[in-house]
Formats: C-alpha cells, structure tokens, sequence
C-alpha cells in the first residue's frame, strides 16, 4: 500500500445506477480499478458526488465496504460518512472504520444550521470513533455560514480532525487555515476549477469530480502542481484542462459528470440518477457532448 495519506489526488467517486435505481456494482468496481491503475493517490465513495443523501444507511455502509475490499490496501479508501445527525454520523463513521476505510470525509451538519459551538461539538463527538477525519465545509450546500476558520483551527489542533476539503471559495478561511495549521494537517480543494490556485497558496491537494473521467490527465496535473504551482508548465495544465472542469458544474454535481460517463463508457454507465437528481437538459448535454468532444473523450 501506497504511504497513508490523504495528499495529491482523490477522485470523489460517483455511484452508478441501474435505469432502476439500483446500485450497479459492476460498473463501481469498473471505476475503482480505473483510478487505481491510473495512479490516483486515494479515492472517496458516499460523498456528494456519490449521491450519498439518496443512499439508505445500508447502501452508504454497503458502499464503504465494497470500496475498501476492493481497493484491497492498494490505495487509502477516505469515506464519505457525514450527516445532518451527529448520531447517524457517529454510526456512519463507525461502520467505516469497522470495515477498514483509512478515514473518513464529514460535511458540515447541513439543514440544521448549528452554530460554531454546535459544529465544534459534532465533530468532536465523531472524532472519538478513532478514524481520522476530514472536514468538509461547502456552504453552498449546507446553508448558513460554513465553518469558521477558528472552529477548524481549534478541532486541528485539539487533534479533532486531520484536514479540510475546502469548498466555501472563501479565500481568507483558506488561508488563515494554511498559515495556522498544525503540522500534517492536509488542506485540500474541493473544487478542480480553484485546486490550482489552492495548491499555488500551500494546500495539499484535491478530492477531484472529473478525475472520474479523466485520472490520468488529473495526476499529472497534480504531480505538477506538487512540483511548483507556479510553473509554466502547472499553468499550461490549468488551461488545458478548466473549460472540462466548468462543464462538470454546468448543472448540479453530478449530473454532468455522470452524463458525461454515460456518453464516454456507454457499455458501461446508465444515464440514471435518483431523484431529485435527474437527467440532463438538452442544451447542457449538447454542451457538454461538444467539450467532451474537444477532448476526444467520444
């Protein structure tokens, strides 16, 4: 097995349906062995991109298990474990760390819109599992006003946490992070389109959507990056690559990447979605198939 961590680059995997909605284990097994082999530093199933708020309890935990005897130790398996529930999120985390996954990703509590004080103590209640966890604060989706700084801060160095998924945009939570992180803290971006900047700033790496479609062009993108963010070449890649990074959010995450899948690999992929996903508007996927086609992707 590669050196634990959670550095360089994570694909946050999708979860592929059937047309009824079931899980397709076939093809998740496709995708696991896909990121392995292109060199892909560790991988995260249940997470956002995973649709993990349509997944029952048994399915999330069924997820995370079939992810990690699949990886089979060849990379670190980071766990989408998280809940609006501190107990369900407790429970997820546990069962993760039962099976064996090397740590766990844990969104901010979403919905409820706790207070500092609130979020300080969710995590500290999920940290006493014992798997190391990274925070993932991505206002956007959990209403109000994210993590504080100061609250990822103090959970770092009260060892509650081990790193930060950034994906507020808030550039001055990210760098007050970076300058006041203990050591072996991992900062990583949650969005490819700011991995570059992030890294250029001393973040660690990405937890990638499009590296579902295209790991091997993200690893080198990242290796670079890891080599000096402020090299022509580090540039040449950003550009290369952002027009396919902002066609994956043209509509909701994911929608695009799994649209885009199912055009790449239709052997393989089923355009399904469990609502309130759904599929694609016709201009968007049209949009979509010409980008995909400027990357001789299909």
């Amino acid at each position: 097995m590669k050196e634990f961590s959670f550095k360089g680059l994570g694909t946050a995997l999708v979860t592929p349906f059937y047309p009824n909605g079931q899980i397709n284990y076939e093809a998740f097994k496709w995708l696991i062995e896909k990121q392995i082999e292109a060199g892909v530093d560790f991988i995260t199933p249940s997470g956002t991109t995973g649709e993990s708020p349509t997944l029952s309890h048994y399915e999330h935990k069924k997820i995370i298990r079939f992810t990690v005897l699949t990886a089979s130790k060849r990379v670190p398996v980071l766990a989408g474990t998280g809940s609006n529930s501190t107990a369900e999120a407790v429970s997820l985390t546990q069962s993760a760390k039962d099976c064996g996954a090397d740590g766990a990703l844990v969104v901010s509590p979403y919905y409820n819109k706790p207070t500092q004080k609130g979020i300080k103590l969710h995590y500290r209640a999920i940290a006493e599992i014992g798997l190391p966890i990274v925070l993932y604060d991505i206002p956007g989706r959990c209403g109000g006003n994210g993590v504080s700084a100061e609250t990822i801060l103090e959970l770092a160095h009260d060892g509650m946490i081990c790193g930060l998924k950034w994906a507020s945009g808030n550039r001055d939570q990210l760098e007050k992070v970076l300058v006041g992180r203990p050591d072996n803290f991992v900062v990583l971006s949650g969005d490819d389109n700011l991995t570059h900047y992030a890294m250029g700033k001393g973040a660690n790496g990405v937890i990638s959507v499009l590296s579902n479609l295209m790991p091997k062009q993200m690893v080198k993108f990242i290796a670079e990056l890891e080599h000096d963010a402020n090299s022509f070449e580090s540039v040449k890649w950003e550009t290369y690559l952002s027009p396919i990074m902002e066609a994956m959010f043209i509509e909701t995450n994911p929608i695009p990447v799994k649209t885009a899948m199912t055009m790449i690999w239709p052997e393989i992929f089923d355009e399904a979605f469990r609502l309130p996903m759904c599929e694609m508007e016709e201009d968007n996927k049209e949009i979509l198939r010409n980008v995909l086609r400027r990357y001789n992707l299909i």
